[in-house]
């Protein structure tokens, strides 16, 4: 394992089960992650690609293997400390948003800290935890839309919103699954080119799941998956840089 990775899987396997009938997923899949560093994980629908991030992410358990994280492993972690690395060292987010409808984007975005903090604690720091939301919405353009329900939103606002909720707790290291995949694809590159300035100016780690090539090309490095196994790994030509908002890749995506 690589000590200095942010992320690593050894040996994973998963398989799911439908009636009496084993279906392998994930067939013994090595990968690191390095702090910094924008990685897609690309391949077809039924690659394993999202099985193995909701692995890496501690919402489901391998069958066999390791998921480290800062060189600790943390699959097999006590509930209460997978919650908090969920909720507090990595930010997810989903094709599909995930919001609470209930929920307007400025309380979505606070939702992680209210869940972390204790009653007391967040009551005494409300103040300050509401700016620090309200910041993160003006970050990814939408105070504006602060107190708007996801109903009255974009699917683009609704993803800018889902970003801002993932970077509440100030997480070392952003998880994405297919984060384009529902947009069109002009609303797609503005959140491309979002994800590119936070990893840009804060050197934030960034795993894409995702089954466009186009979207792939602009990350630092790529692990292509294919039947449940990294098929091959390898660094684009832009490699020696962080994704650029100028990329032809994204350009073209």
């Amino acid at each position: 394992m690589n000590q200095s990775s942010v992320l690593s899987a050894r040996s994973i396997y998963k398989s799911y089960h439908k009636d009496k009938i084993e279906v392998p997923v994930l067939r013994g899949v090595d990968v690191d992650f390095d702090p910094g560093v924008v990685t897609a994980l690309v391949g077809r629908s039924g690659s394993g690609k999202s099985t193995l991030m909701h692995l890496l992410a501690t919402l489901d358990r391998p069958d066999k293997g390791e998921v480290y994280f800062r060189g600790q492993r943390i699959d097999d972690a006590p509930r209460a400390r997978r919650d908090a690395f969920r909720n507090q060292d990595i930010g997810i987010i989903f094709q599909f948003y995930h919001l609470l409808p209930e929920l307007s984007a400025l309380e979505n975005v606070l939702a992680p800290t209210m869940i972390s903090c204790s009653v007391w604690n967040y009551f005494t720091h409300r103040k300050e935890v509401r700016l620090r939301a309200e910041a993160m919405l003006d970050r990814v353009g939408l105070l504006h839309r602060a107190k708007h329900k996801p109903s009255e939103m974009s699917g683009g606002e609704m993803q800018r919103t889902a970003i801002a909720r993932a970077l509440m707790t100030d997480p070392s290291l952003l998880l994405a699954d297919e984060p384009t995949g529902n947009l069109d694809t002009e609303t797609g590159r503005d959140i491309l080119k979002l994800l590119s300035q936070l990893n840009q100016d804060d050197g934030l780690t960034i795993v894409m799941i995702t089954h466009d090539d186009s979207i792939a090309a602009g990350a630092d490095i790529c692990h292509r998956m294919k039947d449940g196994m990294l098929e091959s790994a390898g660094e684009f030509a832009n490699s020696s840089e962080p994704i650029r908002t100028s990329s032809p890749a994204l350009s073209a995506a």
